[in-house]
C-alpha cells in the first residue's frame, strides 16, 4: 500500500471513530403559570443543541419547591416569592444551598365567561365575591345569574399571590371549584357563564391582546382567531380589569398591576453543566425575548 493510501485509510478511520454526543436530560417540575413559556425555551434549546432533552413534570409552585430540596429534579418551576419556600428549610438534600433565578414577571388575571359583561373589579369586590358575600352577579349590576368561584389547588402560587392579596385573613369560600392547573381553570370558565377565577397572564394571550391593543391589524389578527372558537366569534374568556388596570406588559414591567409576582427557576446549589448553559440562554436576549410572548421580560 502506498503512503499516500495509508494515509487516507488513517483519516477515513479517524472520521468514522468520530462519536455524536451523550443525550442529556433535564427534568423539570413545579408552577404550572411557567409551562408555557418553558415549553417554548426547551423546545428551542434543545433545536440548538438536540442531544439535551426535557421532562416536565408539572405539579405546583410547591411541588416543584419540594422536588428541588428532595434532588428528584434538575430544575424547579415556582412563583413563590418567599426565600423560604413551603418545607421547613431551604437547603436540598446532600446539603446544597436551593438557588432562585428571576426569569420573569407574571400578571395574575382575573377571568370571567365571554357573556359576562363585567369590565372592572376592585380589590373589595373580589373579596367579597370569594368569600361568598356576593352570590349573584346582579349585586354587582351585572344581569342576574349565579356566581361560581373557580380557585386553584393548595400549593399552587397562584392561589398564595390571589388569598395574600385579596383575601388576608379570610378564606375562599367553600363553594368554589379548585381547579389542579391554571390551563383547566381557563377551561372551565370557558364552559359556565357565572364563573370567575384567576389565572397567569400566559394562558389568556390572545383575549388580554384582543381587550387591550385597539389597532387594525390586531383587530384582523383577533377576528382570525376568534373565528376558530366558534359560531358566535367569541373568545373563550374575557379578563377583567383590576381597579382599572389589565395585566399588560406595561404595566407589569413598572410593577404598577396589583397581581404582578416574580417567575423563578430553582437549583440545588449554583447550577452547573447543562443546566448552567440553560439559564443562561433563558436570560440571553435571544431567551428574553420568548420569556416577553407571555411575561414581562428580566433583562
Amino acid at each position: 500500500m502506498s503512503c499516500g493510501s495509508l494515509l487516507l485509510g488513517l483519516a477515513a478511520c479517524e472520521q468514522a471513530t468520530v462519536r455524536t454526543p451523550t443525550p442529556t436530560t433535564l427534568t423539570l417540575a413545579g408552577a404550572t403559570a411557567m409551562q408555557p413559556v418553558l415549553h417554548d425555551l426547551t423546545a428551542e434549546f434543545s433545536r440548538q443543541h438536540p442531544s439535551v432533552l426535557f421532562n416536565w413534570l408539572g405539579g405546583s409552585s410547591a411541588t416543584g419547591e419540594e422536588r428541588i430540596q428532595a434532588g428528584e429534579v434538575d430544575l424547579a418551576a415556582s412563583t413563590l416569592l418567599e426565600t423560604k419556600p413551603l418545607s421547613t428549610t431551604t437547603v436540598a438534600k446532600g446539603g446544597q444551598k436551593i438557588v432562585r433565578i428571576p426569569i420573569g414577571l407574571d400578571g395574575l388575571a382575573i377571568i370571567v365567561h365571554p357573556s359576562n359583561p363585567l369590565e372592572n373589579v376592585t380589590l373589595l369586590q373580589l373579596h367579597d365575591l370569594f368569600n361568598g358575600h356576593v352570590l349573584d352577579w346582579s349585586m354587582l349590576g351585572n344581569p342576574s345569574g349565579e356566581v361560581i368561584l373557580v380557585s386553584r389547588e393548595d400549593g399552587s402560587g397562584s392561589r398564595r399571590l390571589f388569598e395574600e392579596r385579596v383575601m388576608g385573613d379570610d378564606q375562599v369560600s367553600l363553594t368554589a371549584v379548585v381547579m389542579p392547573t391554571s390551563a383547566d381553570v381557563v377551561d372551565y370558565v370557558a364552559q359556565n357563564a357565572g364563573a370567575i377565577g384567576y389565572v397567569s397572564r400566559a394562558y389568556v394571550i390572545d383575549p388580554l391582546r384582543a381587550q387591550t391593543d385597539k389597532t387594525p391589524q390586531a383587530a384582523t389578527t383577533v377576528l382570525s382567531q376568534t373565528a376558530q372558537v366558534g359560531a358566535t366569534g367569541r373568545l373563550p374568556v374575557r379578563v377583567v380589569r383590576v381597579e382599572n388596570q389589565f395585566p399588560t406588559l406595561e404595566n407589569l414591567k413598572n410593577q404598577t398591576y396589583f397581581f404582578t409576582q416574580p417567575l423563578f427557576l430553582l437549583s440545588r446549589g449554583q447550577p452547573r453543566g447543562w443546566t448552567r448553559q440553560f439559564i443562561d440562554f433563558v436570560l440571553s436576549p435571544a431567551g428574553q425575548t420568548i420569556v416577553e410572548r407571555y411575561h414581562a421580560r428580566v433583562r
